[in-house]
């Protein structure tokens, strides 16, 4: 018999049996597909050396107007700045407090005792402290994390023991970060656990404490960012990486008070009439207005304004002598809780998502506001700006959004929106685009080549001007191995060098992301293919500003992704275990078998850094067809499908042929690598065979 060319379709289909797939992929791990045939994914690189603290959930990288490359890298402990491969801590403070006289109480261990009444912390919050003296301020005089005592006392691990006694003198400041979150969604169950009411009395409910995601964008050289569930930050690149984000709401600059009837103030920050402002003050304010007060502006012109004590009511006459400067403490129109934040490329606007409506602190899920153009602090909507805000209906939360062309695709947990910019005075519109589609995370719907790929809670779609089903070849295997009650830690990512969509996930029982699925959306004609495998990624980034795309790791680094062949995640060099196996294929037809005595291997493997790059090439024959060969990394399946002796080649870059004995009706390949400095591709192998007996013959 001539030799037969083995060209397998592309893409890895578990949709039905493996013997229904034939001539077809079954299992992958490491691998992808170009130009039709499988190849190795390439490795990856740590950064640098360095490593921050906490899961990585955000990565956005910009170039300043300086030309710095920045990425902002939010975790669930703290946000930082990688420039370098340093990691920049800027995470915002919360508050700054004045301790009581001596309030650090040592008892000869490093367990140290802090009292602060009411502190507000969270365990696992960091606190700086400064202003410490004595006997061992330069170990005071530093940052630590917290374990929680009670609301009003706080322990600290120090780097040596102190002494029994209070320490600390009376001039002790600690700075207190924004409280943590959580890693991963943690389970509530009994009480407290569900919603208020939701069950009957004294019947505990479940529910879920949610983990710390965080958004981010540029504005311009800047940086706005903040939690699900918290309030909106900005970072000024003026200030450098050493200085820490800040509320956005507490840019409101200065005022210049005149004494009067009406009280006349001058702003160093433009705001519209209405916008509410709070005053601090260094010193006493002027007879008429009281500092942490919420007043209004009004007769706004340019930069000078008076003051009400209600929106549009009679401006506040002033008595006294305390003309002069003082700070606004607080824009009270800037959002002060939000779940999701995108800036938009129309006119620079800032959107946040699921926020509360102005005037109020009470979280609005379904809410959408956006600032004036091209302003951070003016949120208060004017027939002089364009701030606005619009309630969605369809749903009962908005679980994220995407910039798309000329669009902003927004997701509800039940319904697709699409966002655009009209002008005065209408500013923003919204289109219902889809209903009853699913979103399972703020990470999971990304853009890639112009068209908007999610994954929903039970199957993947995409919007490329029409809502649609993306046909998926893996869907059973995914949904059949998933936990989502860890769908939040779901995120894509691009990788466009190699025109891929990349989804990680966690596995069933794993509360750590655990598996990825990737879908090539260029290959096959444009209809797509299909692969997966098992990696520990906790955010992605592909960005045109770095030479690679970029990967957050369980090891609290950022790697390189496609730099090198190899795993150095850690700094130690690595091989990457890659192996693709097939679907079953018939090797004779009718009822005879065949016996494959030679195979003509056909791999290439350009791109190996390794003198002597090798796969290892199995012919896994099979006596009856099924899906059970039970190969190391695939599902199992039907013990009746027989395999017969199996035959297992070492191929170089120089084998041409190898040969083989191995006799059955159908027939598994399988190529693996686990060599370091290893890079290959499989072409079209070929098998020589003869006929030899009929079905039942031993």
């Amino acid at each position: 018999m001539p030799l037969k060319k083995l060209t397998l379709k592309p893409g890895v289909n578990q949709e039905n049996t493996r013997y229904t797939n034939e001539n077809g992929w079954y299992v992958s791990d490491k691998m992808r597909f170009r130009q039709g045939t499988p190849q190795k994914i390439g490795g990856w690189q740590r950064i640098s050396n360095n490593t921050f603290l906490g899961v990585c959930r955000s990565l956005w990288n910009w170039i300043t107007l300086v030309g710095i490359n920045l990425v902002g890298v939010g975790t669930n402990l703290k946000f930082y700045l990688e420039k370098g491969g340093v990691y920049n801590d800027i995470t915002p403070i919360r508050a700054t407090v004045t301790l009581g006289a001596n309030p650090f109480a040592g008892n000869g261990t490093t367990t140290v005792t802090v009292t602060d009444t009411a502190h507000g912390a969270l365990n696992g919050d960091f606190v700086t402290f400064s202003g410490a003296t004595g006997t061992y301020a330069s170990i005071l005089n530093a940052e630590y994390q917290i374990t929680i005592i009670d609301d009003n006392s706080y322990t600290i691990t120090t780097a040596s023991a102190l002494a029994a006694g209070t320490y600390g003198g009376s001039a002790v400041v600690a700075a207190y970060q924004i409280n943590v979150g959580a890693e991963y969604a943690v389970p509530v169950t009994g009480w407290g656990g569900g919603g208020w009411s939701s069950g009957p009395w004294g019947t505990g409910g479940a529910s879920l404490i949610t983990f710390r995601l965080w958004s981010q964008q540029n504005f311009g050289e800047d940086l706005i960012f903040g939690p699900r569930g918290g309030a909106i930050y900005y970072w000024d690149a003026t200030s450098g990486t050493s200085s820490r984000g800040v509320l956005v709401s507490s840019l409101g600059g200065t005022v210049t008070l005149t004494i009067a009837t009406p009280c006349v103030i001058t702003l160093t920050t433009l705001l519209p009439a209405g916008s509410a402002i709070v005053l601090a003050t260094t010193g006493a304010l002027p007879t008429g207005l009281t500092a942490g007060v919420t007043y209004y502006l009004s007769n706004v012109s340019g930069v000078t304004a008076n003051l009400s004590a209600t929106p549009g009511g009679a401006a506040i006459a002033t008595t006294g002598s305390q003309s002069g400067v003082q700070s606004i403490a607080v824009l009270g129109d800037v959002p002060v809780i939000q779940n999701f934040l995108l800036i938009s490329d129309a006119s620079r606007f800032v959107f946040a998502f699921g926020c509360n409506p102005i005037g109020s602190a009470t979280q609005d899920p379904m809410l959408v506001r956006w600032s004036a153009q091209e302003s951070v602090v003016e949120w208060y909507p004017q027939s002089t700006n364009q701030a606005g805000d619009i309630r969605l209906s369809h749903g009962s939360e908005i679980v994220t959004a995407v910039q798309a062309r000329q669009e902003i695709v927004v997701f509800t947990d039940s319904s697709l929106y699409s966002f655009q910019y009209q002008g005065a005075p209408a500013v923003w519109s919204s289109q219902l685009l889809g209903d009853n589609i699913s979103v399972v995370g703020q990470n999971a719907a990304i853009i890639a080549s112009g068209v908007v790929y999610w994954m929903g809670v039970d199957k993947f779609y995409k919007y490329d001007g029409r809502v649609q089903t993306l046909r998926c070849d893996l869907r059973q295997y995914i949904y059949g191995d998933i936990n989502l009650s860890q769908a939040e830690q779901i995120f894509a990512g691009t990788n466009e060098g190699f025109n891929e969509v990349w989804w990680f996930y966690c596995s069933a029982g794993s509360n750590v992301i655990d598996k990825y699925v990737t879908f090539n959306y260029f290959e096959n004609s444009g209809e797509g293919v299909w692969a997966y495998g098992n990696l520990g990624r906790t955010a992605w980034l592909d960005s045109g500003l770095r030479d690679y795309p970029l990967a957050a790791t369980y090891s609290y680094n950022l790697v390189n992704h496609e730099q090198g062949n190899d795993d150095n995640q850690t700094g130690t060099t690595l091989p990457i275990n890659a192996v693709i196996s097939s679907a079953e294929f018939d090797i004779d037809d009718g009822d005879h078998f065949g016996f494959v005595w030679r195979m003509l291997p056909d791999i290439t493997f350009r791109g190996s850094d390794t003198a002597s790059p090798q796969v290892t090439m199995t012919l896994i024959p099979m006596q009856n067809s099924g899906s059970g060969y039970n190969d190391p990394i695939s599902l199992g399946g039907n013990p009746d499908a027989t395999v017969t002796r199996t035959s297992t080649s070492v191929i170089e870059q120089f084998t041409g042929q190898v040969y083989v004995r191995v006799r059955g009706r159908q027939m598994i390949l399988q190529i693996e690598s686990n060599q370091i400095g290893c890079a290959w591709q499989l072409g079209s192998p070929r098998i020589d065979i003869k006929q030899d007996g009929r079905r039942g013959n031993s």
